[in-house]
């Protein structure tokens, strides 16, 4: 399953079902464009315990706000629509399989 990018109005649709991470990034942010290619290979590695969506935090103010999110990179690990748990900032690939497989 390929990364797909989503907004305000669909990031609820996204969630819902099944373990997602979800990532909050800006194209500024370079911490952020450091975690894309670590998210792209655990996308093609474990694509079958969770799905990987990105949201954009400059075009989707509202769902970034009623999070809380401050920071970017912030990943939430949601489960069938619940957040399940939070990182903030660069992780590496190690810690993140980790962080899914605690959840799958």
């Amino acid at each position: 399953m390929a990364i797909s990018h989503v907004t305000d109005q669909t990031f609820a649709t996204e969630i819902k079902e099944g373990l997602v991470l979800v990532d909050f990034w800006a194209p500024w942010c370079g911490p952020c464009k450091m975690i894309a290619p670590v998210l792209e290979e655990i996308d093609a590695e474990m694509s079958d315990k969770v799905g990987i969506i990105k949201l954009n935090v400059d075009e989707n103010p509202e769902t970034t706000k009623s999070l809380g999110v401050m920071s970017i990179p912030t990943l939430i690990l949601y489960k069938d629509g619940v957040e399940v748990d939070k990182v903030i900032g660069f992780q590496p690939k190690d810690a993140l399989t980790e962080l899914i497989l605690k959840h799958s």
